[in-house]
């Protein structure tokens, strides 16, 4: 009996006909009904996982996508899809505070938790901030350092608490300023905890906010920042904002509402990130 070698290529060129009879065995509907059933379930999926769960190739996978999002059904961005518009638009503040306002609440009581006595912090601007800035009661000395207007009148008028507000200009939309004035400042200090609220985090790209002068005002309050922690609700999640602020291994907690899918909060607890879920 005579024994056959095969050469590698004539090996990996079988491995493609047998996958390529998969492919045409797997229906186009069920792949697409996968797709769908998937980032249903995820809020976002990747091309390359896809394509391994469905043994095909990700060249089929995105082709799949393409028409999907031809038919208004995800948006596809580099790599995976989601099943909203990953693009946020840059809405004013007070339009944001009658969103989520329940899960905004959740999240601001339980970051009012971080704050200890003695405190020096971070406040920046947003509804959900501005929110968690509503929840502190401090038992002790407590500065803070903050852009937004808003949050600078709320806990003037709270005993124990020295507010430190950021000069530069005004912008409309937030109630908070910007800045290369506002930024120089924190140059010159160091604070125990940065409170961030953001318009977009996604796994690849990072944390975004819809306006690039708000997010390059955040980086500076990231490196002046021991802790920096992300109030966020579940509908930043998979997004992205028109100006980046960091990726996500500069930030270290996360808090955010029982709508985020189990496979983002995964990935994010993988990343060594802290997340609370509330």
């Amino acid at each position: 009996m005579k024994l056959f070698r095969l050469s590698f290529a004539t090996y990996q060129y079988l491995i493609y006909l047998c996958k390529k009879k998969y492919e045409s065995m797997t229906s186009i509907a069920e792949r697409h009904k996968y797709i769908l059933e998937s980032l249903a379930k995820n809020g976002f999926i990747k091309v390359i996982d896809i394509a391994k769960e469905l043994d095909v190739t990700p060249v089929t996978i995105r082709k799949d996508l393409k028409y999907l999002e031809e038919k208004k059904l995800l948006y596809r961005t580099h790599g995976s899809a989601s099943p909203i518009n990953p693009l946020t638009s840059d809405i004013d503040v007070q339009e944001k505070e009658k969103l989520r306002k329940d899960e905004k609440k959740r999240i601001a009581i339980e970051a009012a938790k971080l704050v200890e006595e003695n405190d020096s912090i971070i406040i920046a601007s947003g509804s959900t901030v501005h929110m968690f800035a509503e929840q502190i009661i401090p038992t002790s000395h407590l500065t803070v350092v903050t852009a937004s207007l808003k949050t600078a009148l709320l806990l003037n008028a709270v005993n124990n608490i020295e507010v430190i507000q950021l000069g530069g200009t005004v912008r409309k939309n937030s109630f908070s300023v910007i800045g290369d004035y506002t930024s120089q400042f924190f140059e010159q200090i160091t604070c125990s905890k940065l409170f961030l609220g953001v318009d977009g985090i996604d796994l690849e790209y990072g944390i975004t906010n819809s306006n690039i002068e708000e997010a390059i005002l955040n980086k500076k309050m990231i490196e002046a920042s021991l802790r920096t922690i992300i109030l966020a609700d579940s509908s930043k999640f998979g997004r992205r904002g028109f100006g980046k602020i960091c990726n996500l291994d500069r930030i270290d907690v996360i808090i955010t509402d029982s709508g985020i899918s189990k496979s983002m909060a995964q990935s994010i607890e993988e990343m060594g990130i802290e997340l609370m879920i509330v």
